[in-house]
């Protein structure tokens, strides 16, 4: 008897003893369900989904470590956001990671307007534009990626969506931050502001209908409509509109009143 517990006590040390191994030299991978990431299965609708809306946060104690290095290649986060500029190719992730922590300790939702990013501080807002097809979106770093070459940022599903780049999974993009130095500073840039924006609403070979919109459109928004003609395609653009963020505010409005393809063209400076 005092053998079989013996026998039993000397391989419940094996079993410890083998799954702490197991456990120490697991892949950081293990974490997940999914061995390759993919997109939704079923996906709602994020064609209405909002850009992230840029305000001041302090940077988060989790995801800042000055050096990190990952797959043997050393990092160094940037001590701030302010005038960071890059261009280079984005990709996405999805279903993989999905509600699982992000850098900086919250929940990925591959559904919100959020990105990954080797070096900016967490968190940073961030405009990325598809330089093939002059799309815009506002997206929000929280993450950290992606640290495949030759990729510069790694968007949500819902970002990648709004850029009309899921199905090539990579995109030629230029991203700019958006940085904001304090509460106090936010108000005052309103005040500075004197850019003035133009919206492109939608394009189409439909010369009639897009002379129809502009007069509904100018109608509903108050704000002056103009038909532009390039090309064969018939472009309806809003504006002049004084202020980024009086301009962000009416191109979030149109966009939820169904036109999610809309974006504004690069300022100009009154």
């Amino acid at each position: 008897m005092q053998n079989n517990t013996r026998l039993s006590l000397v391989i419940v040390s094996l079993c410890a003893l083998l799954s702490a191994c197991s456990s120490s030299g697991s892949s950081q991978d293990d974490r997940y369900q999914m061995k390759n990431d993919r997109a939704p299965k079923s996906a709602p609708d994020v064609s209405k989904v909002e850009d992230a809306h840029p305000k001041y946060e302090p940077y988060s104690r989790q995801g800042n470590k000055r050096t990190y290095t990952v797959r043997g290649k050393s990092y160094t986060v940037l001590p701030t956001a302010k005038d960071f500029r890059q261009s280079g190719y984005a990709s996405w992730y999805g279903s993989k990671f999905h509600g699982h922590l992000t850098s900086n300790g919250e929940t990925y939702d591959m559904y919100s307007m959020s990105a990954a990013h080797k070096t900016l501080p967490l968190p940073s807002y961030v405009k990325v534009t598809n330089e093939a097809n002059n799309k815009q979106v506002i997206v929000r770093v929280n993450d950290r990626g992606p640290f495949h070459e030759g990729r510069i940022i790694d968007l949500s599903y819902a970002a990648a969506y709004k850029l009309d780049m899921l199905g090539s999974g990579t995109a030629k993009v230029s991203i700019e931050t958006i940085h904001i130095e304090s509460p106090e500073s936010m108000a005052l840039d309103e005040l500075k502001d004197d850019s003035v924006h133009i919206i492109q609403v939608v394009a189409s070979k439909d010369q009639v209908r897009i002379n129809v919109l502009a007069k509904e459109f100018e109608r509903k928004y108050k704000v002056p409509a103009i038909v532009e003609s390039a090309n064969g395609f018939y472009r309806l653009l809003l504006g002049p509109i004084a202020q980024t963020y009086l301009a962000n505010k009416l191109l979030t409005q149109i966009k939820q009143d169904g036109y999610p393809q809309s974006y504004l063209r690069t300022p100009t400076k009154k």
